[in-house]
């Protein structure tokens, strides 16, 4: 698997954006909608999975590609852009919502990346997005992000998206560190993943943090996301005026509730 080799720069702190720069005949693939603008010469088209076996495969081959990252929540589709011009071109992508682009180097983790299903924004053509499957049933069935994750593969660079403030840790063989399941990004594959019960009858009821804690375990590299975007939405929700109204409607306070904590200021 030779994936074609891209130079790119990220701009922006928390509301990132990818650069990537392609020779001529160069191609990126990316998710649909992450797509933000685009120098002349570059032709953008509509492809069946991931493009890494488009030339090989037939039809069957790439319907099944396709079908497998519809259970990951994903598209049937994805979007390469190909430099069909005699220079360089350059053509960038935006992150989805607040936080850190991370440029993964797939030779550097033995040719394979494993993250969240929604964490996925371009690619080098020639890098694979697939499924992993977890084997182990208590991460299946408490895992936050569930038993299936997108698997990333080949030689290439690929970029991921975290939410918030990024923290990457290295875990020697045998640590262990206990993540919240929505704040993974994304880890190397040595690393075992597992869940367990936060424990105690007051933990678990009153907590808050939920029932079950992510746990992984070295050697590797792990991603940590400060604000996963399902905690992001959820506090939106929440606060979001219900039937046309505030929050705070039905209550005592009411409207004196809404000048105390700075609303209306």
């Amino acid at each position: 698997m030779n994936a074609h080799e891209i130079d790119y720069h990220i701009y922006g702190e928390e509301m990132q954006y990818v650069e990537i720069e392609l020779d001529p005949q160069e191609v990126v693939i990316a998710e649909a909608g992450g797509f933000m603008m685009m120098e002349d010469g570059i032709k953008m088209e509509t492809i069946f999975g991931d493009g890494s076996q488009q030339q090989q495969a037939g039809f069957m081959g790439k319907l099944l590609s396709a079908g497998k990252r519809v259970l990951t929540g994903e598209s049937l589709f994805m979007t390469a852009f190909q430099n069909q011009a005699s220079g360089k071109k350059k053509v960038s992508f935006a992150a989805p919502y607040p936080g850190k682009i991370i440029a993964i180097d797939l030779k550097a983790y033995h040719g394979k990346f494993i993250c969240q299903k929604d964490a996925f924004l371009c690619a080098a053509k020639g890098v694979s997005v697939g499924i992993e499957f977890s084997k182990k049933i208590g991460r299946a069935l408490f895992g936050g992000e569930g038993f299936i994750m997108q698997k990333i593969e080949g030689d290439g660079m690929a970029f991921v998206h975290s939410g918030g403030t990024l923290a990457k840790k290295e875990l020697a063989s045998g640590e262990i560190m206990r993540i919240d399941t929505g704040c993974v990004v994304g880890y190397t594959q040595d690393i075992d993943f597992d869940i367990e019960m936060v424990g105690g009858v007051k933990n678990t009821i009153f907590g808050g943090e939920g029932m079950f804690y992510a746990t992984l375990r070295g050697p590797g590299t792990v991603f940590i996301q400060s604000l996963p975007f399902s905690r992001l939405a959820g506090r939106i929700l929440a606060n979001a005026p219900q039937n046309g109204g505030g929050k705070e409607e039905g209550s005592v306070l009411g409207g004196v509730g809404r000048l105390l904590n700075g609303d209306n200021f």
